[in-house]
């Protein structure tokens, strides 16, 4: 049996209830009944708040919508039904000379979902967010409208579907613009850096330097002249020829088989697994050469590794905030979370480039960002991370709406002005929790176009 959650199962979702709806043919209709519930799509349930949840409506299953519908090898232009996965996608392209143009931390998330939360990856710094490379797609409305929705045709509904969370209505099938590759293969540096000036330093150096792909680790319980350390990865799509060893690896899953008692995730374990992780490498610079997946996905190796959090789940927290010379408001940040007895745990820290994204309500613009996740240990959780928004919000940074599960309707207005604009697109039947929480209390929703 299929259990629609978010990927970080916090508590209070578990109580919502759902009724579900399957659309399996894009001629399929919405079947509203006119029972006054709200509608939202649900691909993979990746999200890590209740952006893919709505709490007393109807969940639209979108997954059985799973064809590809065309591939030009020569062009690398793709059009696959919107319930189509990054994995499927990955092993129909990769082995071809194709890879995605962006891709996440994740394989395992639906086009549509890609979409609508305008996902980006470790190359934003040079290549922008998901749907700089969304060519055009079919939106059905739950009047039974259908738009097909590109840069010129329908282009405020174009805009405002990329990044839009599922809300202007249910993405049918994409047409995806593909990147050439000459391998599968990618030649990746991992440093080691003592602290945030020389993040930036690796940083700075990289861009210049042309490495596409960047991203880094840190250890977020380090302090004082060691604040902001970590290892720094940077890599470029490898060329061939290879050594005769280079084989590509059989894929290999590690399951967690139950939820983690809640004392799992504590602050010794923490400290260890930093300390080993930081020293893992021998030298300072290790160079290597990868198959896509370990470098892309590491995360997928460990099948329902949300379970670790064990059953009270977590938060992932997910930022991007302007940084100038001195760094100081990540600075800031960072010393604030070092010190904040709450056990950061798994985290990605990078840069993003100025490449705008066409989505309206989409995440990324340039500046630094992390993603961290944090056990769910009840209201001191809570209350710090509306701590971190307000700091955010103070050095005109934005909270990420896709990963969120308790931003307040003020700060997500805030953060997100446009809103009001984004409000007129949204499907008068479709709606999440999410939605409902941060438009509902403080502004009146617009009128829809």
């Amino acid at each position: 049996m299929t259990k629609y959650e978010s990927w970080g199962r916090y508590k209070e979702f578990s109580k919502f209830s759902h009724r579900i709806q399957s659309l399996d043919w894009t001629s399929d209709k919405l079947y509203v009944n006119g029972a006054n519930k709200p509608l939202l799509p649900y691909g993979l349930g990746r999200s890590y708040g209740d952006s893919c949840l709505n709490d007393g409506g109807i969940l639209v299953d979108i997954t059985g919508l799973n064809r590809f519908l065309s591939f030009d090898i020569q062009s690398g232009v793709l059009r696959c039904e919107a319930g189509v996965t990054l994995q499927e996608i990955n092993e129909l392209i990769v082995l071809q000379g194709w890879f995605l143009s962006v891709t996440p931390g994740t394989q395992y998330v639906t086009i549509g979902g890609a979409i609508a939360n305008d996902i980006h990856g470790k190359n934003h710094a040079t290549g922008g967010a998901f749907g700089c490379y969304v060519r055009r797609f079919e939106l059905l409305r739950s009047n039974g409208e259908r738009l097909i929705c590109s840069p010129t045709e329908n282009g405020n509904w174009f805009r405002a579907t990329i990044g839009g969370l599922g809300l202007t209505g249910i993405i049918l099938w994409a047409e995806l613009q593909l990147k050439r590759i000459r391998s599968p293969f990618f030649d990746v540096e991992s440093i080691q850096f003592r602290n945030l000036d020389e993040f930036f330093e690796i940083a700075i150096e990289s861009d210049e330097a042309g490495y596409e792909y960047t991203v880094a680790w840190l250890d977020c319980l380090a302090k004082g002249k060691s604040l902001g350390r970590g290892v720094f990865q940077r890599g470029n799509n490898a060329s061939p020829p290879f050594e005769r060893t280079m084989r590509i690896p059989k894929s290999r899953t590690i399951n967690v088989p139950f939820d983690a008692p809640n004392f799992a995730i504590n602050f010794l374990a923490m400290r260890a697994f930093n300390l080993v992780w930081y020293h893992k490498q021998l030298r300072r610079v290790q160079r290597k050469i990868i198959y896509y997946v370990p470098f892309f996905y590491p995360l997928d190796m460990i099948g329902h590794w949300n379970r670790a959090f064990g059953k009270r789940g977590f938060f992932q927290y997910q930022f991007v905030i302007p940084y100038n010379d001195d760094y100081a408001a990540i600075r800031h940040i960072l010393h604030k979370i070092s010190n904040a007895n709450l056990l950061p745990t798994l985290n990605v820290f990078k840069t993003f480039g100025d490449l705008p994204s066409p989505g309206l309500l989409s995440f990324p613009r340039k500046g630094v960002t992390l993603a961290i996740d944090f056990p769910n240990q009840g209201q001191r959780t809570l209350d710090f991370l509306n701590e971190l928004d307000e700091l955010v919000r103070t050095n005109g940074g934005v909270v990420y709406p896709a990963k969120d599960a308790r931003m307040s309707a003020e700060n997500f207005q805030a953060f997100y002005p446009q809103w009001q604009e984004f409000a007129r697109y949204v499907d008068p039947m479709l709606s999440s929790s999410f939605w409902r929480r941060v438009t509902g209390p403080v502004g009146k929703t617009p009128q829809a176009v």
